[in-house]
């Protein structure tokens, strides 16, 4: 059982810290901007869930009943990624080969998971004819920082093993975060869905109308208020 009785120590005031197995590294060594990045991609996760929290079960039209359904699916499968995730934290926060017996390790069975209930919500997507631009109702947009730093863990996680070299991160562990990136863009596009949001589409630059900017939009708001202020 962890026992926290302290949170600060003052060993790392000289720019070093522990791992799990109490070996000391710099805090620029590459395994902690990995344990960092999970963690950045849990706080995310927080961050959706709290907005789940916020949405508004009503509107002029009357009883939204999609947020309960959204709220009910997402708030159950963020909460086990968050757990897997602190999981997946202290495996990385340690060299392989000194994991302590008794940590339970991210396996094939919960990026299974990951899968099936991805397949269970594309059930009920439409075909994307295009990309989505990262923007939405706020759990969504959150989910796509989430996706975006997820991403990142990856390429981390990557680094790592290339420079500290083969044996450094389980395979396995590459595979879950992989598949974590791809979960959070199909519930976000779920929770849009269910919610009946319009999901924002990447128009191609050579289908765009020429561009004029908002210039033009901030003079006439300025010569507006002029003649507001005129009368």
């Amino acid at each position: 059982m962890v026992k926290i009785n302290r949170v600060y120590t003052g060993g790392g005031d000289g720019g070093e810290s522990s791992l799990v197995d109490g070996s000391r590294r710099s805090k620029a060594d590459l395994r902690f901007d990995v344990v960092g990045a999970c963690d950045e991609v849990n706080s995310w996760l927080g961050t959706v869930l709290m907005e789940f929290n916020r949405l508004p079960e009503h509107d002029d039209g009357g009883e939204r009943t999609g947020v309960n359904r959204v709220r009910t699916v997402a708030s159950e499968a963020l909460s086990r990624v968050q757990n897997e995730l602190f999981d997946l934290g202290a495996e990385l926060a340690c060299p392989p080969e000194n994991l302590p017996d008794y940590m339970s390790l991210i396996s094939e069975a919960q990026t299974d998971v990951l899968v099936e209930e991805m397949d269970a919500w594309l059930v009920d997507l439409p075909e994307l004819t295009s990309f989505i631009l990262p923007t939405g109702s706020p759990p969504v947009a959150c989910m796509h920082v989430a996706r975006t730093v997820a991403r990142r863990l990856e390429r981390s996680v990557v680094q790592l093993g290339e420079s500290e070299g083969e044996g450094a991160v389980r395979p396995s562990i590459l595979v879950y975060i992989n598949r974590l990136s791809d979960w959070l863009f199909v519930l976000g596009r779920w929770v849009s869905h269910v919610l009946n949001e319009e999901e924002t589409l990447w128009v191609p630059l050579g289908k765009r109308p020429a561009e004029q900017g908002v210039a033009h939009r901030v003079a006439q708001m300025r010569t507006n208020d002029e003649d507001f202020s005129s009368l």
